[in-house]
């Protein structure tokens, strides 16, 4: 069993050296798992971080440098038999901002209690229109979705054929795993993946990507060369995502926006002037109302 794992070792390290276009970094918490051999957790930490960045999720080519850097963390909740557990797991992904050694969050969620089955040493693998596994169709769905956000922040709309592809994966769960495995129906509440892709691509929140490409590309982007004109338009395209807001509230896009860029909007608008600080006060905090004080904290 030693020797299988340090074979796994090695072909996940050699795999990592190819990554394609996301680069992951995976790490797993079992604390409150007691009774499962932690070589399973061993194994599938190896096979999830080979599988995310192994397999060839577009058809373009990815400098080693243009990777787009992820995080997973897999939070074993509960071992609900042998094979079978549930899992919260916590995705953040970034891109670099140009002439800036700091990224800027793209996406920065939570998804709780994910069921899976999962035996040692078993690989993980998705292939298109075919359910394998629910561990291998939520990894893609959230890879897809970080494509989709990537390549939205660099082109109006860029990221459209990254999200249907996310959209596919939730129209081709068979009814039966649907039911079994949470998350990916409109009836299994208002906050999860169903939701998520849903509001990405609704007419309601079509102002939403022309918002993230201003964001990124119109504003971060250009912040080193002009920080005043940088600032100016990062707060239109915040008034576009209250525009969203306001024709569809408690949209998950816009609150995946709050969650990422929250603290970055307080410390560039702690640099602008005091009308700018209370339109973005008025507009976060009412997008994000949770989160109010860090929002009054720019001033």
């Amino acid at each position: 069993m030693k020797k299988l794992l340090f074979i796994l070792l090695i072909g996940a390290s050699t795999i990592s050296m190819q990554a394609q276009e996301l680069n992951f970094t995976v790490k797993m918490n079992t604390q409150k798992v007691q009774t499962t051999d932690p070589k399973v957790f061993e194994s599938l930490q190896i096979v999830v971080s080979e599988f995310l960045n192994s397999q060839k999720w577009t058809e373009d080519v990815f400098e080693p440098e243009e990777r787009i850097e992820c995080n997973l963390l897999l939070t074993i909740t509960q071992e609900i038999d042998n094979n079978t557990f549930a899992a919260d797991i916590t995705i953040q992904a970034s891109r670099p901002i140009f002439n800036s050694d700091a990224p800027t969050a793209l996406l920065t969620h939570v998804d709780k209690n994910v069921v899976f089955d999962y035996e040692a040493y078993q690989p993980v693998q998705f292939i298109e229109n075919n359910f394998e596994s629910n561990l291998a169709q939520v990894l893609a769905f959230y890879s897809y979705v970080i494509l989709g956000l990537d390549y939205d922040s660099f082109s109006p709309k860029g990221g459209e054929k990254y999200f249907q592809k996310a959209q596919e994966i939730i129209n081709n769960i068979p009814p039966s795993a649907a039911a079994q495995y949470k998350g990916w129906r409109s009836l299994d509440g208002n906050r999860n993946r169903y939701w998520i892709i849903e509001s990405i691509l609704s007419p309601r929140a079509k102002e939403m990507r022309t918002a993230s490409y201003q964001y990124h590309r119109q504003s971060l982007d250009l912040m080193a060369e002009d920080t005043g004109q940088g600032r100016a338009y990062m707060l239109e395209a915040i008034r576009k995502i209250e525009t969203v807001n306001r024709n569809y509230p408690n949209a998950m896009v816009v609150q995946m926006f709050a969650n990422a860029k929250g603290a970055e909007i307080v410390e560039i608008f702690k640099g602008g002037n005091r009308k700018e600080q209370n339109e973005v006060i008025r507009i976060m905090t009412r997008i994000d109302p949770t989160r109010a004080s860090l929002y009054r904290s720019m001033q």
